[in-house]
């Protein structure tokens, strides 16, 4: 059975693309961003949207390689390239945006095929269950979001 499962998948895509109660969802936002605006950073400092977007994308990806019990993607590797060095050549907008809804696709296609006991076996390398990953990984979601928004208003 996989009940819960299916509700994290569904609270997964809503929070992405659908109505979820806290607004409006995350690629709504992310699509109204300027990408002339990405690189600005509020006041000066702090993150700017772009360093924000990847961020989410790198524990995105975290969250895919540990659904995957991938033994080559080690978590120290994902706190490296956490908050990484962005490159403008590289780390584009639109590269970024469509990484991150792949990874969602990738994460939502392997969750369709777990059982609900999966959720209690822990983490690799970490202290927690995929349960509380999970129900992380969508708050962090919408916390980053929450920034992203409140810092593209402040550029309009």
């Amino acid at each position: 059975m996989n009940k819960e499962t299916q509700s994290i998948i569904r609270n997964i895509e809503n929070t992405l693309k659908g109505q979820p109660w806290f607004g409006r969802a995350v690629y709504e936002i992310l699509e109204e961003v300027k990408e002339d605006d990405v690189h600005k950073k509020p006041g000066g400092k702090g993150h700017s949207i772009i360093e924000l977007l990847y961020h989410m994308l790198n524990w995105a990806d975290f969250t895919l390689s540990r659904l995957k019990k991938n033994p080559e993607l080690n978590p120290v590797d994902f706190e490296k390239m956490d908050w990484r060095e962005i490159d403008p050549a590289i780390h584009t907008w639109k590269n970024g945006m469509e990484h991150l809804k792949k990874k969602h696709e990738q994460i939502v296609s392997v969750l369709q095929n777990k059982e609900d006991d999966f959720l209690k076996e822990k983490v690799e390398e970490r202290e927690y269950n995929f349960r509380f990953l999970l129900n992380g990984f969508i708050q962090h979601n919408i916390y980053h979001l929450g920034q992203i928004a409140y810092i593209n208003k402040l550029q309009q």
